[in-house]
């Protein structure tokens, strides 16, 4: 098992051992799709909680803030321990998209500074392609945790970071955002002037499951060099790319205003085309 991902096979062995405590976070939500809860009842793997993107996982959504900020320490204490994590536990999350959701998960509970959380890689498709069981309906609230958040584990940066970013700022956004063709949820169109495109999409196989080390690591290496900054459109895929990174040996900061946040503000640039400028 890598820091950032676990293999269905790996997660199984884990479950089947009855050693170390798995606490599973089901985090469907994508884009659009407000069905997560019952993606979430109609199947899901036994004993995972559903984590909810909007209330869970991000303060509320501001012009001055963006759409999915960071939720407050005390509340996301609040809800790991109802999710019922507790200090040493491991923490699978896991969705339906490539871990595009999951991802959000994971970087929040290592921002807080939980040790061992991972990513399912393949998410819940790949646990059904294997023959891992899935069951529907409700579970049994989980028996509350004790987990105890610090702060600040993983690097962030805000506007002002980002408009003086000295290395490389990576755009996880689709390439017809970061060009300004289209804008389909935010105020403008375009990207942060400097930051390179660089689509979340294409950290990922064809079949949903995260590419090779050496190939994560060709990819980021071919596009700069320098301290590593991620944006996205609200701080949410922006997550997936620092896992990737991770996964890459690449230390990576967020910006989780991301351009939810930028484009709110008159005062802040906006580039479009293709070139980073």
């Amino acid at each position: 098992m890598s820091s950032v991902l676990i293999s269905v096979a790996e997660l199984q062995n884990l479950l089947d051992s009855g050693g170390n405590r798995v606490r599973l976070l089901d985090v469907r939500w994508s884009l659009g799709d407000p069905d997560g809860p019952q993606h979430y009842l109609d199947g899901h793997i036994p004993g995972a909680v559903f984590v909810d993107m909007e209330t869970e996982l991000a303060a509320p959504a501001s012009a001055a803030r963006g759409r999915h900020p960071l939720p407050e320490l005390a509340h996301l204490q609040k809800c790991a321990r109802s999710w019922g994590v507790s200090d040493g536990d491991t923490v699978v999350a896991y969705d339906a998209t490539g871990g595009l959701a999951a991802a959000r998960a994971w970087w929040l509970l290592r921002w807080g500074g939980v040790a061992d959380v991972r990513i399912l890689d393949g998410g819940l498709p790949a646990w059904e392609k294997a023959g891992g069981k899935v069951v529907s309906g409700e579970e049994p609230d989980p028996e509350p945790g004790t987990v105890v958040l610090t702060p600040g584990n993983m690097p962030t940066i805000d506007a002002d970071g980002a408009a003086g970013w000295q290395g490389l700022l990576l755009d996880a956004r689709a390439g017809e955002r970061y060009r300004g063709e289209t804008e389909p949820i935010d105020p403008r169109a375009g990207h942060i002037p400097g930051a390179v495109s660089a689509p979340t999409a294409e950290n990922l196989t064809t079949t949903g499951v995260f590419k090779s080390l050496d190939e994560l690591r060709s990819r980021f290496e071919g596009l700069g060099s320098g301290s590593v900054a991620v944006y996205c459109g609200s701080g949410v895929t922006a997550a997936h790319q620092v896992a990737a990174l991770a996964v890459a040996g690449i230390d990576a900061a967020l910006y989780p205003g991301s351009w939810s946040q930028w484009s709110n503000d008159p005062k802040r640039p906006a580039a479009t085309g293709a070139e980073p400028a």
